[in-house]
């Protein structure tokens, strides 16, 4: 008798947890998962997670992303090909195919010498012929392609990822403070892509004057032994008020060691003995750490990360990416204040 009552009470204890998870669930269906009767919802896991997470959102944007402009690649086939009257595979072949240039045997040949093969060249020509055509139809389609987007009118609405970014530590804001878009950059005075994408940075704040402002943020990475110290030197020199000016001739000269960083100094004209002895002393060492103690909180791993107006991207971005993610926010912006607002469209 003992057992069917005992398995009668488990019974009625797992339908009574069941009965209680599916309560809590019905009360707040936003949870994601429930723990002895308390519910996590995603608001819970975004603030105790959410910076982990961006990296891992990055990734899906961009692949999302990539996926986006496939789309947008062939709705504007399909848009050209009904504008002249004809079929995508009558268009291609008119556009592109036809102008595909067949290689030369000459170049054929040279082709296959630049070959780690052991096979022999009469073997390895057709595939040589064939990989030269699809990489010179690839080169005709993407030029084709620009063509087409720069005559079409294309707004992707489609963001990067966002987190919370504190610019009052950073050592100055280059630009309008109030500019409506706002560029915050982490970044590592030896990393390699930080140095190509700076003077990309200050095209953009010349293009985009007024609209335009760009926030530095230390992140010396620890395998640069002299990246910390340089982010130090461009603060001292900021003390003295010439940090942009400073910071521009550290990426532009690469020169790092103690000397140089006080050579620079005074090749600024700033005052070689405050500079030398804020260098010397570390006195600025504190803040950057508190930049590089932001940056992995949220979970940054590399050099440059931006985040233009919250919105986070990565890695070796060119003037085109920087260009064409400024416009995204600045019609995003004035999408939205040319929308109506909620007592303007009840009195419509």
């Amino acid at each position: 008798m003992l057992r069917p009552i005992l398995a009668s009470a488990l019974l009625s204890l797992c339908s009574a947890f069941s009965l209680s998870g599916s309560a809590i669930a019905q009360q707040n269906p936003n949870a994601l998962a429930i723990v002895n009767g308390d519910a996590l919802t995603a608001s819970d896991m975004e603030q105790w997670e959410g910076n982990h997470l961006l990296q891992a959102r990055y990734q899906y944007y961009q692949a999302t992303r990539k996926a986006l402009d496939d789309l947008i690649d062939q709705r504007l086939f399909e848009q050209e090909a009904h504008r002249l009257g004809i079929t995508i595979d009558q268009l291609k072949k008119q556009e592109i195919e036809s102008k595909v240039k067949e290689p030369t045997e000459e170049q054929l040949q040279f082709y296959f010498e630049g070959m780690d093969s052991k096979e022999p060249y009469e073997k390895m020509r057709s595939k040589i012929y064939d990989h030269i055509i699809e990489l010179r139809k690839s080169k005709v389609t993407a030029a084709y392609l620009e063509n087409l987007r720069l005559k079409a009118n294309i707004l992707v609405q489609l963001a990067p990822p966002v987190a919370a970014v504190d610019a009052s530590n950073a050592a100055v804001v280059e630009g309008r403070a109030d500019a409506p878009v706002q560029l915050v950059e982490f970044a590592d005075y030896q990393c390699p892509y930080c140095q190509k994408v700076n003077p990309d940075l200050n095209k953009l704040l010349k293009e985009f004057d007024g609209k335009v402002s760009v926030v530095y943020k230390d992140f010396p990475l620890p395998m640069h032994a002299y990246a910390e110290k340089a982010a130090e030197a461009a603060r001292c020199a900021g003390d003295q008020g010439k940090y942009w000016e400073y910071h521009n001739q550290l990426f532009s000269d690469k020169k790092f060691q103690t000397d140089d960083l006080k050579q620079e100094a005074k090749t600024l004209k700033l005052d070689s003995g405050k500079f030398d002895q804020c260098l010397d002393s570390g006195q600025q060492s504190a803040k950057v750490a508190l930049d590089r103690d932001e940056a992995s909180k949220l979970g940054l791993s590399g050099t440059p990360s931006f985040f233009l107006n919250g919105h986070f991207f990565s890695g070796a971005v060119d003037y085109t990416l920087l260009h064409q993610m400024v416009e995204q926010q600045l019609a995003t912006l004035l999408s939205s204040a040319n929308k109506p607002t909620p007592q303007e469209s009840s009195r419509r």
